[in-house]
């Protein structure tokens, strides 16, 4: 069974198992999250919400707390002496998915 839910804006595809990378989320780690904003449930028979599938649920749980890979970002304009230079870490939440049920 799998089930497609949404989280932080984005979109996910998972199935019971799965480590899943998120926008950060509030809770300890540990913690155990639940989703009720699911998409889609799959598996034997295809349930699809309008927009939301009704009683179906992910439940998750938070492996980690940490910060991506800095990217640099830096504005140009050629020939008018003009940069700048700065640095960015997104925050994200790892999630262990331990159940999805769909009533």
């Amino acid at each position: 069974m799998y089930a497609v839910f949404q989280t932080g804006g984005k979109q996910y595809r998972v199935t019971e198992g799965d480590t899943v990378r998120v926008e950060k989320l509030p809770g300890q780690v540990g913690d155990a999250i639940t989703f009720k904003e699911v998409l889609l449930v799959g598996g034997e028979s295809l349930k699809v919400g309008q927009p939301l599938v009704k009683g179906a649920q992910v439940d998750a749980k938070i492996a980690l707390h940490d910060r991506a890979k800095k990217i640099v970002v830096f504005k140009f304009r050629r020939r008018k002496n003009y940069r700048r230079k700065q640095g960015h870490r997104q925050p994200f939440t790892t999630l262990q998915i331990t159940a999805i049920s769909s009533s």
